[in-house]
């Protein structure tokens, strides 16, 4: 098998030419690849970049989840994939509402994902659907809030006990 160059373009040509408009976006900012993809293929894309000899990203060294409240109040999961003998790093990012946050679980492909996935279901809300043993991991189980969504003050405006102009504030 001839030696191709793994680069942004020969990677975002071979998943076009395989999963067409389900490929959304394709950047390359401070030398990290980065693809947006269609949540509803990213099993069978994991698994073409696992698969493909000429990609071979075999190895999953995270994964976490994203919240953006504004404009479209929407969660994510960013993906990232290594092929260890190129030493290519590959972002894999996939978006969705936060009223419909299902995504398919990779433990069948990346057994490291395991743990990953229960982290951001924990943190995030993100259910991932096949996933062996989807419940918290680091929170309290009775716990009913997703603690990384930006959805709560990031101080609590009853406090009287401190003195805003101590912090260059009032």
């Amino acid at each position: 098998m001839e030696e191709v160059e793994l680069n942004k373009e020969f990677i975002t040509s071979q998943l076009t030419s395989s999963f067409g408009h389900y490929i959304i976006n394709s950047e390359e900012t401070y030398g990290m690849i980065t693809i947006t993809v269609d949540r509803s293929k990213i099993l069978e894309i994991m698994n073409y970049l696992y698969l493909d000899p000429k990609l071979s990203f075999t190895f999953l060294t995270d994964l976490t989840g994203v919240h953006f409240p504004e404009p479209k109040d929407e969660l994510g999961v960013v993906y990232h994939l290594h092929n260890l003998p190129a030493n290519i790093r590959l972002r894999i990012k996939t978006f969705f509402p936060k009223s419909d946050s299902v995504i398919d679980s990779l433990t069948s492909l990346f057994s490291s994902a395991n743990f990953m996935e229960r982290e951001t279901y924990d943190f995030f809300g993100i259910i991932f659907k096949g996933h062996p043993n989807l419940k918290r991991i680091l929170n309290v189980d009775d716990l009913d809030y997703f603690p990384l969504r930006k959805e709560y003050a990031l101080e609590d405006s009853t406090r009287t006990d401190k003195d805003d102009t101590m912090f260059g504030r009032g």
